[in-house]
């Protein structure tokens, strides 16, 4: 223990050095500026900007003339002349930003001032053969030409490539990009019905997200959140982005499956820009919103508002026997699920382009909910003797209300170097949630007459948490060369939590409510951890990069149980993990990539607390101290190919190898009942757990009017668990497929439908489906049982299992009208023959259950939606602020008249 809390300590210390280091760095290398990004759907979205400097002294120059001309063709006299594009003077620093440029054709940027030699240079943007290139168009259409020096020449100017229409999906260089805003289907809800409609993403019936039958790390923008999915709207994402084999530069810690990043609109256009949004369902739930962006001179200011209110209905039932003492015993427990709340989403920010080279960014988001929820549960228990049944009826009703808020706040910053592809940037991110409950419990036990059978049992239940999540994160990279490039990174996350869970039993004879302190759960825990990684890339040859990353983590785990002051947690001072990443050029249309990545799952605090949970009496749980992480091998293996006609198509061979398996596991001990046990579910390591498949991934724009979309993962998912238990092993060969299809029909009508498929499967071990509540009622050790049926199921235990299969139709219409198709509307449908059936099987040596769940079927939504903007760089600007460009402007406005 003293080792290891010598190495924590070495690790703290050496982060606090390279992070004072690296933020002395970031003050003493940034003078000033900004870089706005400059895309959209209009072609004239160029901007050059630079800095003009005396070549002699490096001195900036002010009110330096740059013009920007073209030579274009006039069709009176059939001759080419040269027309004034753009022009400015340059600012007391030697600045300038010409902006709002068109991207076809050559230019010639001129730069003249009082005493120095006129510098003429050819620039343009060079869209390329075939102008695909569409996962740099952000960047490249904002171009930065460095310091311009005067009696100098200045380096060449970067090559453009810029396409104006984003497809559904991209490729990034080590993601899958899927711009969503092509998704009708999903319009007017969650980003966690938006999952269901990415390739590739599996959603349950809890809203639980898996990635090739694990869960992956949640991202916004980026960062970690507090925020659920179902918190998030989906009218307000640009895109989603599946990190599958993430590098050395991203968390090491969860994510088994790897990262979805969920990515926030916010646009940078010059002048301004918004959509407004009002839908209704068919169970007459509202929703409504809009967004707005406003960028002039150094400003971008951006905000979103979101309200949406839903109404859930679900059904289910359970069947569980257990044989593991005499009598064994059976459930059937049938359950409907209701819950009726809202949601509001706010958020706010601006980019500060301080200058050309330097960008403050502060944003701050709040999003509010409230939700009651409502169940009737009816549950028939068998007690099977050897001179026959006895059986008994319970019926439940609950009711429960839930209310959350969570606050955020970012601020970050970022410097890009004189030297192209140079920047560092830094970023401080802060994240609190908050959150109450309370639910009421009435029980009432019948004979098979429907007699009743004993009083009528009242319980109660309060709850609030907390949970604060502090990240802090530098990044700089540096091209050594023309083909090789560095980064170097520190990180720092520290979160609090906090829950505190009362029980109560209403006492007949005292006539109030009295404390059930054996199933009260109160606890406060705090996790650090911190990191620092590098990685190296270099071109060999000309077709193939590669490159190398190693990450540096410690982390600290403590928690403490309220209710008796015990303290535990874990600790572990440094971890490494590797990355490499290849990628080869075959041709113009064909690319390979292999990665390889080492993760860690370090066991939860929920995982550790050895305190004995009766808050279901089926389902009795305890954390195991003892436990270890896990640590996962992952390797992948991708091949792209491009055809004729823009058809795509993707294909991955991918292979998990993960140690040390933290699984659920059951152990039968004695009641406090003398002569009757119980079950008791824990978690414990298994040997270990293997995964590999074949994913694959098209893109096929069939005819002009059809364009199609499909995902098909063939996986076969394993547990070694023979170190538990002889025969307790778990393998099973499973297929996943989605299909997307977007349909151009006339009158600017589009229909979209989708499809979903998931065979047999085996349980994922480490996705917890919490739901409303706990699980079935009643049973044979005599606690509470007090839960709301979690939509008619209940928490899986064992390794051994599998998830039913399951399928699903979504259909979607969308009408464009008003000018410039400004306005639309969107008709959409969910499950659409009612066939989203969520069923799982689980058994042990002493018990098997079923489950069998629906929710939310065949719910109409229609939506409205009205785009609005101007885009005009000029916005807001007074008469008076032009001073010495109003000549300019003048003379540039005669010379392009005809």
């Amino acid at each position: 223990m003293a080792s290891n809390r010598l190495k924590y300590s070495l690790m703290q210390k050496l982060f606090i050095v390279l992070l004072s280091l690296l933020s002395i760095n970031i003050f003493a290398q940034a003078p000033a500026g900004g870089r706005p990004s400059g895309t959209g759907q209009s072609m004239n979205i160029g901007r050059f900007y630079g800095r003009i400097m005396d070549a002699k002294t490096n001195k900036s120059i002010e009110a330096s003339s740059v013009q920007l001309t073209q030579a274009v063709m006039d069709t009176a006299i059939k001759t080419r002349k040269t027309k004034i594009i753009s022009g400015q003077l340059t600012k007391s620093n030697g600045d300038f930003s010409l902006e709002g440029l068109p991207l076809r054709g050559a230019f010639t940027l001129k730069v003249t001032a009082i005493g120095y030699i006129t510098l003429e240079k050819q620039v343009k943007f060079d869209l390329g053969p075939n102008g695909n290139d569409f996962s740099k168009i952000m960047s490249n259409a904002d171009v930065d030409l460095g310091n311009i020096k005067l009696e100098v020449d200045a380096k060449q100017l970067e090559e453009i490539k810029v396409v104006g229409t984003k497809p559904f999906m991209q490729m990034g260089v080590d993601r899958k990009i899927f711009n969503v805003e092509k998704n009708i289907v999903s319009t007017g809800q969650t980003a966690s019905e938006l999952m269901k409609n990415i390739p590739g993403v599996d959603v349950d019936i809890d809203g639980n997200v898996s990635l090739r039958n694990a869960s992956p790390t949640i991202f916004v923008d980026g960062r970690p959140t507090n925020l659920s999915l179902d918190q998030i709207p989906s009218d307000a994402i640009q895109s989603v982005e599946l990190i599958t084999n993430p590098s050395a530069k991203f968390d090491a810690s969860g994510g088994m499956s790897g990262i979805i990043n969920i990515v926030l609109k916010k646009n940078r256009k010059a002048g301004y820009n918004g959509n407004l949004r009002l839908g209704i369902d068919s169970r007459l739930m509202p929703n409504f919103g809009g967004d707005i962006n406003i960028k002039q001179d150094k400003i971008n200011v951006f905000a979103s508002s979101m309200y949406n209110k839903r109404k859930s209905i679900g059904e289910g039932q359970s069947i569980r026997e257990e044989f593991f003492a005499y009598p064994s015993i059976s459930y059937d427990q049938t359950n409907n699920p209701k819950s009726l709340g809202f949601f509001n989403y706010n958020r706010a920010g601006l980019d500060y382009f301080i200058d050309n080279r330097n960008t403050l960014t502060i944003s701050g988001s709040m999003v509010l909910g409230e939700f009651n929820n409502e169940d009737q549960l009816s549950i028939k228990t068998d007690t099977l003797f050897n001179t026959g049944t006895k059986s008994i009826l319970s019926q439940r009703e609950t009711s429960s209300g839930f209310n959350f808020s969570n606050l955020g706040s970012a601020i970050g910053f970022k410097h890009l170097f004189s030297k192209k592809g140079m920047e560092l940037t830094a970023d401080l991110n802060y994240n609190n949630s908050n959150n109450k409950s309370n639910g009421g419990f009435q029980t009432q036990y019948y004979d098979l007459q429907k007699v009743p059978k004993g009083s009528l049992i009242n319980q109660k239940q309060n709850g609030e948490g907390g949970n604060s999540l502090y990240t802090l994160q530098t990044d700089f990279t540096n091209p050594l060369g023309e083909s090789s490039k560095m980064e170097l990174g520190l990180r720092a996350a520290i979160r609090d939590f906090q829950s505190e869970n009362l029980n109560y039993i209403y006492n007949i004879a005292l006539n109030q409510y009295i404390p059930i302190t054996s199933i009260n759960a109160n606890y406060k825990f705090n996790d650090k951890v911190f990191a620092v990684y590098g990685t190296y890339g270099n071109v060999i040859g000309k077709k193939t990069n590669y490159q190398l990353g190693l990450r540096a983590e410690s982390s600290k785990y403590t928690g403490t149980l309220l209710t008796n002051g015990k303290s535990f947690g874990n600790s572990y001072p440094l971890s490494l993990f590797p990355s490499l990443n290849f990628t080869h050029q075959i041709d113009q249309s064909q690319d390979l990539q292999f990665s390889y990545s080492r993760k860690i799952n370090r066991p939860s605090f929920f995982q550790i607390l050895p305190f004995v949970d009766y808050t279901d009496s089926l389902n009795i749980s305890r954390g195991n101290p003892d436990l270890i992480p896990e640590f996962t091998n992952s390797i992948e293996l991708n091949y792209q190919k491009t055809f004729k006609g823009n058809n795509s198509l993707l294909i991955s061979a991918y292979y998990k190898q993960t140690d040390n398996l933290m699984t659920r596991f059951q152990v039968k001990e004695p009641s406090t009942i003398p002569g009757k046990d119980i079950l008791v579910n824990t978690y414990i390591n298994a040997n270990s757990s293997q995964a590999y498949g074949l994913e694959m991934t098209s893109r096929n724009p069939l005819a002009k009017w059809l364009e199609l979309t499909t995902n098909l993962n063939f996986f076969n998912s394993s547990i070694n668990s023979s170190n538990l238990q002889v025969d307790l092993s778990n393998s099973l060969f499973s297929l996943f497929g989605k299909a997307n299809a977007n349909i151009k029909l006339p009158a600017n009508f589009t229909l979209q439908l989708a499809y979903d498929f998931r065979s047999k499967s085996i349980l994922p071990q480490n996705n917890y489906s919490g739901g409303m509540g706990g699980g079935m009622s009643g049973g044979r050790s005599g606690g509470s049982g007090m839960g709301g049926g979690n939509w008619g199921g209940f928490q899986q235990t064992s390794a051994q299992g599998y998830v039913k299969p399951n399928y699903g139709f979504e259909f979607a219409l969308k009408k464009d009208f008003l000018k410039e198709k400004r306005g639309s509307l969107t008709l959409s449908m969910n499950d659409m023959f009612k066939t989203k059936v969520y069923g799982s099987y689980s058994s042990s040596q002493y018990f098997t259950q079923t489950n069998s769940r629906r929710r939310d079927w065949q719910v109409f939504r229609l939506n409205f939606s009205y785009r609005f903007g101007k885009v005009d760089a000029t916005l807001f600007k007074r008469k008076n602020t032009r001073s010495g460009m109003d000549g300019m402007q003048e003379g540039m406005q005669m010379q392009q008249q005809p």
